[in-house]
């Protein structure tokens, strides 16, 4: 994957956006003059989910926003929880919090602001969609509850979810694609390309949510000039996912690296690729395996040479590079 934003970078002047899970894209993206943005409780950096830039002129962005805090409170209160009722009042208040910002007399609103508003309304359901947003809008996982103060305009930008503990993790990988989305946005007004690289995507096929709001992202962000492209070493944790099953048999570009037997086996089904295909990843050294393009199967070898300046950046096995 480092090599595929190596090739972006270089090659193109596409803008380049990283989910990095693990911390291990800073220096690469410090290299080509990107800047890396830390999101945790402990960050002074902030992502707000409620802003809407240019580009939505085609969508119905408070429909989309509302849509957005229905995951982030589902999220907190249990897949399936969110009733009609509860879904009318959160689809309300989401358009009453937008009016002022709409007309132009204000700032993009916060989550706190939609608690503010969720407080006012006069059903008992409220005052229960309030107590479960106060964690994430007053208390101490409250880090997306903040004007926005991160300059996305940097061309490279890594945004660090390395700090963000198991509490917040869902929360984070949606809010995370909420902003993603934002810059692609912007960027096909602009007529300009986004590509998109997400490491350690198993993540988001962890919890409902998120793997949903990537399903959709996967299909959507095609249409506006976005190129997204994701990466794991846990393709059986994956494979456990009938979502994640949907986005691999249906992916037009796939790189597979070696596999153990089990997830060979099932690749192999579910790619439709023969056994004597399969021995591309088998055992083999790192660099080798098999590409997948629009049906074809081809091996391929991208092995880097060791005594370069793009393995040193590259490389993340300890005592190399």
């Amino acid at each position: 994957m480092k090599s595929t934003i190596m090739n972006v970078a270089l090659g193109t002047d596409d803008d380049i956006i990283i989910v990095d899970a693990e911390r291990e894209y800073g220096t690469l993206a410090r290299a080509f003059g990107g800047e890396v943005v830390e999101i945790s409780p402990n960050s002074n950096h902030h992502l707000n989910p409620l802003e809407i830039p240019a580009g939505y002129e085609d969508e119905n962005p408070v429909a989309q926003k509302s849509e957005l805090i229905m995951s982030i409170l589902e999220q907190q209160m249990g897949t399936g929880s969110i009733s009609g009722s509860y879904k009318s009042i959160i689809d309300r208040c989401t358009a009453n919090i937008y009016k002022p910002y709409l007309r132009g007399k204000a700032p993009a609103p916060l989550l706190s602001d939609w608690r503010n508003e969720v407080m006012r309304q006069p059903e008992p359901e409220a005052r229960e969609l309030a107590l479960t947003a106060e964690l994430i809008t007053e208390g101490s996982l409250n880090v997306f509850a903040h004007a926005s103060d991160v300059d996305m305009g940097n061309r490279i930008i890594v945004l660090d979810l390395y700090e963000m503990g198991d509490s917040l993790r869902k929360t984070a990988l949606v809010v995370t694609l909420e902003a993603i989305q934002n810059r692609v946005m912007e960027n096909r007004k602009r007529g300009k390309f986004t590509w998109v690289f997400i490491d350690e995507v198993y993540l988001y096929f962890k919890y409902h949510y998120s793997a949903e709001v990537l399903y959709k992202a996967w299909k959507r962000f095609r249409k506006y000039g976005g190129i997204l492209t994701a990466a794991t070493q846990n393709v059986e944790e994956c494979l456990t996912s009938d979502t994640a099953r949907l986005m691999f048999a249906n992916s037009e570009f796939l790189m597979l690296f070696n596999q153990a037997a089990t997830d060979r086996a099932e690749l192999s089904a579910l790619l439709h690729i023969s056994d004597t295909q399969m021995g591309y990843v088998t055992d083999v050294e790192p660099g080798h395996g098999l590409m997948r393009v629009s049906g074809a199967v081809i091996p391929f070898d991208c092995t880097i040479p060791q005594d370069t300046e793009l393995y040193r950046l590259m490389n993340t096995t300890p005592g190399r590079g």
